[in-house]
């Protein structure tokens, strides 16, 4: 008797399909990167809650250990540094690139072509082994792209990265020409923490997606800044912003909340399609939000913060989300609204390259099924008889 060969990706389709509408609830893979708890609210990277990385390391010790599975020792960090700091520079040609781009154009679609283009650069043959030291170039190339974007849509000059600053400084350095006081370095430093990572959300899926086909880590990261363009996912930062100003006073914002609420408009910054009680990473996104506030004067901001929050939970239990209190605490420390949304990429680059090289490490294709609701088969007639 003839054995019958199976082909395993195959699925004998149902009756009907158990559809998970945007993979709600589905498990797909298994990873060591990163874990979230829906019923305690918590997040951990590697299994250090995010909290106290936030408080206790600062971004670049946070890179580490998402790159290589524990944090540095001293002398790894300076090695890691080191190394960091040394790749920033940036091609006169992929300079030139950026300044050609319209001005008008999204900052997102800015930094997406910048990293494409620094992707033609390497001209590495694909290697699943060159995927740290490529998202090394990453991490530190992506920020010196969206400063020089800051710069040229504003009509000013490049400038360059400087190697004896940290991380954090360099990006106010690159973007401002100065260091801010210490106290606004450390409220950026903590939100690149608290944005490196989280699971399989939609950008970081879309790189696992792209990387499962054995495409490049640039493709992938240009996919997974595509993704996080949209207001539903890394823009929601922007847009954040955009309805605080539009409100303009705090003694209106509750008003302003439920009536938005009545007309059932989409209020960003709020819910979270994993959490269920409230966003881990916001109690300390919100205590820097407010450090900018005392730094800065304009308290109106979070004013407007605790009214948004406290009318909306009252009335729906829905709580915010990371890009609330980021959006204000961006604004507040000097950034152009559309560069919120970079600013995420430049920390989530780090999750992303993580991820890509996890899954090339036990790589299997992703390709999910779908359930056709169109037309029963049917056939075509001649144009004589149509």
């Amino acid at each position: 008797m003839t054995e019958r060969i199976v082909n395993p990706d195959y699925v004998a389709e149902p009756e009907k399909m158990n559809v998970k509408k945007g993979l709600d609830g589905a498990v797909i893979d298994t990873t060591s990167i990163s874990k979230v708890t829906p019923d305690t609210s918590s997040l951990v990277y590697r299994g250090y809650p995010v909290q106290e990385l936030a408080e206790n390391c600062k971004f670049e010790e946070v890179a580490y250990l998402l790159y290589n599975g524990e944090l540095p020792t001293k002398a790894q960090l300076a090695e890691f540094e080191k190394t960091e700091r040394g790749y920033r520079e940036i091609t006169k040609a992929n300079l030139e690139v950026i300044r050609m781009l319209p001005k008008k154009c999204h900052p997102m679609d800015s930094i997406r072509t910048g990293v494409s283009f620094l992707g033609c650069e390497d001209t590495r043959i694909w290697d699943k082994t060159s995927n740290l030291d490529k998202a090394m170039m990453m991490l530190s190339k992506i920020p010196t792209m969206v400063a020089a974007d800051y710069r040229f849509k504003k009509g000013l000059d490049f400038i360059p990265p400087n190697p004896n600053l940290s991380f954090a400084e360099n990006f106010f350095h690159m973007c401002f020409g100065k260091v801010p006081d210490a106290k606004v370095v450390r409220a950026f430093d903590v939100s690149l923490t608290l944005y490196a990572e989280h699971s399989f959300n939609a950008s970081t899926f879309t790189t696992r997606v792209v990387t499962s086909t054995e495409s490049d880590i640039y493709s992938a990261t240009v996919a997974g800044i595509g993704a996080l363009k949209g207001p539903l996912h890394g823009g929601a930062n922007e847009q954040v912003m955009h309805m605080m100003i539009e409100i303009a006073d705090p003694a209106k914002a509750e008003q302003w909340m439920k009536d938005a609420l009545a007309q059932k408009r989409k209020v960003m910054g709020f819910g979270h399609r994993v959490y269920r009680y409230g966003d881990s990473r916001v109690p300390t996104m919100k205590k820097y939000a407010q450090v900018m506030a005392d730094v800065t004067g304009e308290q109106k901001w979070m004013k407007m913060y605790d009214a948004l929050e406290k009318t909306m939970v009252a009335a729906k239990k829905i709580h915010p989300n990371l890009d609330f209190p980021a959006g204000p605490a961006y604004y507040m420390m000097g950034f152009e609204i559309d560069f919120f949304t970079p600013i995420f990429v430049m920390a989530r680059t780090t999750g992303w390259s993580a991820h890509v090289i996890e899954q090339a490490n036990n790589n299997r294709i992703i390709r999910p099924l779908s359930e056709y609701i169109g037309a029963p088969e049917r056939h075509v007639k001649p144009m004589s008889e149509r």
